[in-house]
């Protein structure tokens, strides 16, 4: 386990416009860093807040299937984190819909943790690459 947690999703979501055609990505490593699961997806027409929801949303639903132990997410929205770390409130109607099925998504876990990371971080940088290859392959 790195720092103590069964499992590390570094989870990424990206738009081209704001709101525009939009996906996700997320990588889910064991607690050494090794990765279990990557996956992209097209997920149509959103706002970037939105596509970073609904990545971490995707890859917790996926996270649960390796571990309900300790889980530390880390994205590149400061805003999500803050969000789900209690330190800004979701003001945004379609962003809270979204809030609140990650905060349902926390009890198949003993633990969920979130930490802001630079997009440049190497699994996150990981992560965007597959929102721009899902993007890449979508929007022509």
């Amino acid at each position: 386990m790195k720092n103590g947690f069964d499992i590390l999703v570094y989870s990424d979501g990206g738009s081209r416009g704001n709101p525009g055609p939009s996906a996700i990505g997320f990588l889910i490593c064991d607690g050494k860093g090794n990765v279990l699961f990557s996956y992209g997806e097209y997920v149509g027409i959103c706002t970037n807040n939105q596509a970073e929801y609904l990545a971490l949303n995707k890859a917790l639903g996926h996270a649960h299937r390796y571990s309900r132990g300790k889980i530390r997410c880390f994205l590149d929205s400061e805003l999500v984190v803050k969000q789900l770390n209690g330190e800004y409130k979701v003001l945004n109607k379609s962003l809270m819909n979204l809030f609140l099925k990650v905060k349902s998504l926390e009890k198949k876990f003993q633990e969920v943790k979130y930490s802001y990371v630079p997009r440049n971080t190497s699994k996150l940088s990981l992560a965007d690459a597959l929102v721009n290859k899902t993007l890449n392959s979508k929007v022509k």
